[in-house]
């Protein structure tokens, strides 16, 4: 279901994100159940989770806006892709787009960064971050497409 539809349908019973992303995937239409990480300049847990089985998952990642070092990269879109992840939004910066554009991946970014980020696992995992105001819970449901993304508690099932 497009997230126009899902505004039309629900109105104010869903949350709708008002930060800005560009899409970077070589799909921009994607759902599913959200996993989250927050973590500044350092994709080692990026890295870790997207490294593991989540058929249809989506993980948000809080990068915290900052665009200085790139969160995630061809390698790491690649390992999404074959964990069966149907999309990540990073509240940051990611690399490699080129490479990301052809994957079947959902991937919506702030923007683009060469520059590679530390890989110590610092941050936290399936905890609630907000911003765009509103807060991405684990395990609700997050719809992204070309005009924007919206979170539910529950799954929208279409008619």
């Amino acid at each position: 279901m497009l997230t126009a539809d899902i505004a039309d349908v629900y109105g104010d019973n869903i949350q709708s994100c008002d930060t800005q992303f560009n899409n970077y995937g070589g799909k921009t239409t994607f759902c599913g159940p959200i996993t989250t990480v927050s973590c500044f300049q350092d994709n080692g847990l990026v890295k870790k989770i997207l490294n593991s089985p989540n058929p249809g998952g989506v993980l948000v990642v809080d990068g915290y806006g900052s665009v200085h070092t790139a969160l995630m990269g061809d390698m790491i879109a690649a390992a999404a892709v074959k964990n069966g992840w149907a999309g990540v939004i990073i509240h940051g910066a990611i690399r490699d787009s080129a490479a990301v554009a052809e994957m079947d991946l959902g991937v919506k970014a702030l923007g683009t960064n060469p520059r590679k980020s530390s890989k110590e696992g610092i941050g936290h995992v399936d905890a609630s971050v907000s911003f765009g105001g509103i807060t991405f819970h684990p395990d609700h449901f997050v719809y992204a497409d070309a005009d924007g993304i919206v979170v539910t508690p529950e799954p929208i099932h279409q008619d």
